[in-house]
C-alpha cells in the first residue's frame, strides 16, 4: 500500500493526502492506494503545486504506519526532529 506525502508550502510541515483529497498532518489519516490508483493520486496532487512542494508515495502499512525501505526517514519526518523532544511534532504531546 502507498501513501501520498508532501511538504506543506505555507509553513513546511510534512502532510499526506486524505481520503477527501485534502492535506493531513496525521500520517494515520492518509489514503492509502495501491497499484495505478497510487500513480493517479500523486499525479493529481503534483498538479496542486499552489500548496505542496516535493510530493511522492511512500508505502504504508494497512494502518497508516511507514514500511518499506524508507521507513526510518518516514517515521522521522513525521514525528519530527529526534535529537531535541521539546521541538517538532512530538512536543506537542507533552
Amino acid at each position: 500500500m502507498k501513501a501520498v506525502t508532501a511538504n506543506r508550502l505555507d509553513d513546511g510541515a510534512v502532510v499526506y493526502l486524505d481520503e477527501s483529497g485534502q492535506w493531513t498532518a496525521e500520517l494515520a489519516l492518509a489514503a492509502r492506494y495501491e497499484g495505478d490508483d497510487a500513480e493517479a493520486a500523486l499525479a493529481d496532487a503534483k498538479r496542486r503545486a499552489t500548496e505542496i512542494a516535493d510530493g511522492y508515495l511512500i508505502e504504508v502499512t494497512e494502518t497508516g504506519a511507514p514500511a518499506g525501505r524508507t521507513t526510518l526517514r518516514e517515521t522521522i519526518r513525521a514525528a519530527g526532529p529526534t535529537v531535541r523532544e521539546d521541538l517538532g511534532y512530538q512536543a506537542a504531546g507533552r
